[in-house]
Parts: C-alpha cells; structure tokens; sequence
C-alpha cells in the first residue's frame, strides 16, 4: 500500500481473518488480489483457511501468474 513493494506472495497458508483486510485494502487501492492460481479470494466459506494469497500491482498480475502456474 506504501508502495515498498511490488509483489506480495503468501503460501504459507492462513485463515479468512488473516488476509481479508489487507485484501479489501489492497482492492481499494487499485491492486491486484487472488489465489496463486489467479482465482478470486472467497471468503465466508465452511473451511476458512487459505492455502495462499497474491497481492500485487495490477501491472505485475499475469507475470507472476503465469511463472506460478
């Protein structure tokens, strides 16, 4: 958000409480957010955790994708 980075990757895996608001501020910031797989973030589900998390520039998004897939 700072604008001290251009990717921010998680695999680590977390839980829907962990991401949700660096994910909603990250959208209202313009920037990219999904899964490492380039799906949405889905939140509200019956298993909360989150295997993985991609926050990036828009500019960076199919790059990082694509060297992930």
């Amino acid at each position: 958000m700072r604008g001290d980075a251009e990717i921010y990757l998680h695999t680590g895996g977390q839980y829907e409480w962990d991401s949700c608001a660096p994910a909603a501020v990250a959208l209202a910031h313009g920037l990219h957010v999904s899964r490492i797989d380039g799906s949405p973030m889905m939140y509200n589900q019956a298993d909360v955790y989150m295997p993985d998390l991609l926050i990036c520039r828009p500019e960076w998004a199919e790059r990082v994708l694509s060297l992930l897939g």
